[in-house]
């Protein structure tokens, strides 16, 4: 989670070993700490109910509780999203 004192507007829905969910953290991580917003990384892995939920879709952005992106994250649209 990114260190800050606000609660994580943003959650990321990844896997271990998944390159575009480690593209996906770098966006993530850089964006939520330009605008001063918290973020949960949450792994699927292990969890028979996320791994159905989101199958081969990760990563998986959610803003504020809603989907926002999945696959790869859209940095000015995730910004736009959070401002």
């Amino acid at each position: 989670m990114d260190p800050t004192s606000r609660a994580a507007r943003v959650t990321l829905y990844s896997r271990t070993g998944c390159h575009l969910c480690e593209v996906a953290e770098e966006v993530v991580a850089r964006v939520c700490a330009d605008l001063g917003e918290g973020y949960d990384v949450v792994l699927v892995d292990g969890d028979p109910e996320l791994q159905r939920r989101f199958s081969d879709e990760v990563p998986v952005t959610f803003v504020d509780g809603r989907q926002h992106d999945f696959w790869r994250v859209d940095e000015a649209r995730l910004r736009a999203a959070l401002r």
